[in-house]
């Protein structure tokens, strides 16, 4: 759901020569469709694998492709440079990564970006030996050195047939990055993050379980997020989506994530704990199934592990816990605060209809030892999710 979150912004995106020109097709889409202005800049060699007209038909702006040809505006890349408020190469070659470090600027892609001061951001896409070449390598972090945004690239299919790093960010990856930058939310950088999500099932036998009704959209949402702004996401769930860029454990149970989480919280600077653990599991989980009768069947259900207090505080881990409440949402979150020894806690209201559980939206109340640090009203879970980064930037800023 991208629809408004970059309305008025001016985004210009140059397109390099590499097969994965066509995907800056999707991203222009996205940027559109999100509301932002988008112009399009290519070089001549990214003309050979995308048609300007199809730019421009996305874009609803002329592609400047050619910067000697007459504009009747002056030099256009220097038309370009002042109009932007964010320069996003999509994808960037090798070659035109080593351009931009060296400040070559021979075609109107590298004269644009040499010519502004907008903040830069580069997808890198090319064959894994050019990508991790030492000089491109060097290039990127010349490039890094200069306060530019790198959206490093996937694992995947290449043009020459394997499967390696190297294959562009995916679109919304890139969208989400760009966001970022523009909301000047590249705050995370050398942060290392876990975030857990999903509900666990904690089992009856070898096909049934006890658990609840969360999809995981909300922790889904906080590690997209986190790993826009620039973090080291590990993603500690029990509803795995095999997320670009972002290390991701596959859990069932409440001892599963645990184990997971003492793993992944070692080094770690903050710990979003999203996931909504079984408060009960099974006291005996039966080696074969259960078979059918027409008797009632007892269940006997002891205390689950609470994730929070096994894993305790440890001096430079900024702890955020969540609280799924029905009543008394504040005095609930409060007491929950104190009682785990946390930083801040995320309490949302469930049982209201289009929100919380399984819902895309969600409204929450973040508590601090302080008191009540922001209310969050009903919104899409990545908005909600950016507001709660806003406030663990903000209480970290603080001493925590």
């Amino acid at each position: 759901m991208t629809e408004g979150r970059l309305a008025g912004r001016r985004v210009l995106t140059g397109i390099s020569g590499g097969i994965a020109a066509y995907k800056a097709i999707e991203v222009v889409r996205l940027l559109t469709e999100a509301g932002a202005s988008v112009r399009v800049m290519m070089t001549p060699e990214a003309t050979r694998f995308v048609t300007p007209l199809t730019l421009e038909a996305l874009s609803y702006n002329p592609v400047a492709a050619d910067w000697l040809a007459p504009q009747g505006v002056g030099e256009s890349h220097i038309a370009l440079a002042e109009w932007a408020e964010v320069i996003a190469i999509v994808p960037a070659t090798a070659n035109t990564i080593a351009k931009l470090a060296l400040g070559i600027a021979d075609e109107i892609v590298s004269g644009t970006v040499l010519a502004s001061r907008a903040p830069l951001l580069v997808a890198p896409a090319m064959n894994d030996l050019m990508f991790t070449h030492v000089k491109t390598q060097d290039h990127l972090n010349a490039l890094r050195s200069r306060h530019a945004v790198v959206v490093e690239p996937g694992v995947g299919r290449l043009a020459s047939g394997k499967s390696a790093v190297g294959r562009l960010a995916a679109p919304e990856r890139i969208l989400a990055a760009i966001e970022a930058v523009l909301q000047d939310r590249r705050n995370l950088e050398g942060l290392r993050v876990v975030v857990s999500a999903g509900g666990t099932r904690e089992a009856v036998d070898p096909v049934r379980y006890v658990g609840n009704f969360s999809s995981g959209k909300m922790g889904r949402a906080l590690a997209e997020t986190a790993a826009a702004r620039g973090a080291d996401v590990t993603l500690v769930t029990t509803v795995p989506t095999n997320p670009e860029a972002i290390a991701e454990i596959a859990v069932t149970s409440a001892a599963e994530m645990l184990v997971a989480l003492k793993t992944a919280c070692a080094g770690a600077d903050v710990l979003v704990m999203a996931a909504a653990v079984a408060d009960y599991a099974p006291d005996q989980v039966a080696g074969a199934k259960l078979r059918r009768t027409d008797q009632p069947m007892d269940l006997h259900l002891r205390p689950n592990v609470d994730i929070l207090k096994a894993l305790g505080p440890r001096r430079g881990l900024f702890r955020v816990g969540f609280a799924a409440e029905t009543e008394d949402l504040r005095a609930q979150a409060e007491a929950k605060l104190a009682e785990k020894h946390l930083d801040l806690m995320v309490a949302n209201q469930i049982g209201v209809d289009g929100q919380g559980l399984a819902s895309d939206f969600n409204a929450v109340t973040i508590v601090a030892p302080t008191g009540v640090v922001a209310d969050v009203p009903r919104l899409p879970k990545w908005e909600v999710a950016g507001q709660i980064w806003d406030a663990i930037d903000a209480a970290r800023n603080r001493g925590g």
